[in-house]
């Protein structure tokens, strides 16, 4: 029975992964974790770590994780280049999952949306995203991830290409441009589409979440899935078995 740290207790996410924890058969709580509180202490009582608090919390905990040698499940987003650069550090010496979404669903968006890029890539792509009224980060660390396959497929840079939003006299909208808009507003667990609009026609990627336990319980499989992995800095798709 892996026995998992649950930090960032106290938010939603932090209570789904609670809940996923206790369903799966093979996990059961080992401690939980707030702001203030003692990381150290609390991943000392657990074999795997999975986090969903705030990204500046982030390096704290994988100092922690490093010096016990624990696995570490990374849900958080919003992270910056530097944090993103110690994360990376760390998973030389730890297995690391870090992952934008831990859905099933989503991550079978990631991969279509590679696939579709590859064929429409001469078409205008924007991505819309739309999550409740107390997400902190805009875009989501899931259209990041969308734009950052685009931009991969089509040799577009995600600083210099990606357009957050348009307002006034803009012109008209350049081909090599990814378009990214960030809507928020009630309780919206997260809606993601990849639109591809050309003349005469339209293909668009959607997927709409209605529950964080869908995110919860991939954090969780995550989880179970690295008891046995080395040190790396692994994604949900890995987690999956998805290839390219």
């Amino acid at each position: 029975m892996m026995k998992v740290l649950v930090t960032g207790i106290s938010g939603r996410m932090g209570q789904a992964v609670q809940q996923a924890v206790a369903q799966n058969p093979g996990t059961e709580l080992g401690a939980t974790h707030d702001v203030g509180q003692d990381v150290v202490a609390a991943l000392a009582q657990a074999d795997v770590a999975v986090d969903f608090s705030f990204h500046g919390f982030t390096a704290e905990l994988l100092a922690a994780a490093v010096a016990q040698g624990k696995p570490v499940v990374i849900g958080t987003t919003g992270h910056t280049a530097e944090e993103k650069a110690a994360i990376a550090q760390a998973a030389q010496s730890i297995p690391v999952v870090f992952a934008s979404n831990f859905s099933v669903g989503v991550n079978t968006l990631f991969w279509l949306t590679r696939k579709a890029t590859r064929i429409l890539k001469q078409y205008d792509i924007e991505i819309v995203e739309m999550h409740h009224h107390h997400k902190l980060d805009a875009p989501s660390g899931t259209a990041r991830t969308l734009a950052e396959v685009v931009c991969e497929e089509t040799g577009m840079d995600y600083e210099k290409d990606v357009m957050h939003g348009r307002e006034g006299l803009v012109g008209a909208r350049p081909q090599r441009q990814i378009g990214m808009h960030s809507l928020r507003g009630g309780d919206v667990v997260g809606d993601h589409t990849v639109i591809y609009a050309t003349d005469g026609e339209r293909v668009e990627l959607t997927h709409k979440a209605s529950s964080r336990m869908t995110f919860a319980a991939g954090a969780v499989r995550a989880a179970l899935w690295l008891a046995d992995k080395p040190a790396g800095l692994y994604n949900m798709q890995d987690v999956l078995g998805f290839t390219d």
